[in-house]
């Protein structure tokens, strides 16, 4: 098995679904014996900690693996490998009435976090992402996400542009979403395959990606406030096209 690049993650969710997942390898795991105990209840029936390689910690010396993360590790510190690669080529083969989320240069790990649990919590089919931007290995990214990154696929590109006009061959609408589009999303019949896009939080959906978009969309808010936190404005969206399924 060839060794793949590894980093830490923090957080119970976090970790004890890196645990449940198959897929994923997990190399060493740092426990309080409080987690310990956690861990055995969360599955009685499975042994999770099988096989791999445990150190107990007291607190104060897991609180060091996250010193500069500004997050609460509760107990549970684990050093994991990466997922294989996915690519979309090979993920839409054959599949129909597949909704992509993709991110047009979001790089806030917390939002990002937020938006694959909600992605995953409302059964969206894949996040499309710029590599370069892609927090891959951040602790902040996985606590936000609560161990969901486990059960979204996540597709990591070199470029959106040519992402989107590959999907679009491939008989996928674009829709992007943007603050002064003029048509309310929920007017829109969800059918079909389609790729949600959503842009950064300061700047929207670069010009030069919205050539690449077959319609703008909004999400109707009250006129006094200027916009919604995308995490929040994806997981509305999310949960919209879920109910239509």
């Amino acid at each position: 098995m060839t060794q793949k690049s590894s980093f830490f993650i923090a957080g119970r969710h976090a970790v004890i679904e890196a645990l449940k997942n198959s897929k994923r390898r997990v190399l060493k795991i740092f426990l309080t014996e409080d987690s310990k105990k956690n861990i055995h209840k969360q599955s009685p029936n499975k042994n999770l900690l099988k096989d791999i390689k445990i150190f107990y910690k007291s607190k104060k010396e897991l609180d060091k693996y996250c010193r500069n993360d500004g997050i609460l590790h509760q107990g549970y510190i684990a050093e994991i490998e990466h997922l294989e690669n996915l690519t979309l080529k090979e993920f839409i083969k054959n599949k129909s009435k597949l909704n992509f989320v993709c991110l047009d240069e979001v790089t806030d790990p917390r939002n990002i976090g937020s938006l694959i649990r909600s992605a995953a919590s409302f059964d969206i089919d894949g996040l499309i992402v710029k590599e370069r931007h892609f927090p891959s290995e951040s602790k902040l990214m996985y606590k936000s996400a609560s161990g969901s990154i486990e059960h979204l696929n996540i597709f990591q590109v070199s470029n959106i542009n040519t992402t989107l006009k590959f999907l679009r061959e491939k008989n996928f609408w674009i829709y992007g979403f943007t603050a002064n589009a003029d048509k309310d999303f929920t007017k829109v019949d969800w059918k079909g395959n389609n790729v949600l896009l959503f842009g950064s939080e300061g700047y929207g959906i670069k010009q030069h990606t919205e050539k690449y978009t077959d319609f703008s969309v909004k999400i109707n808010i009250n006129k006094n406030i200027e916009s919604l936190n995308i995490s929040n404005s994806a997981a509305i969206v999310f949960h919209y096209i879920n109910q239509q399924k």
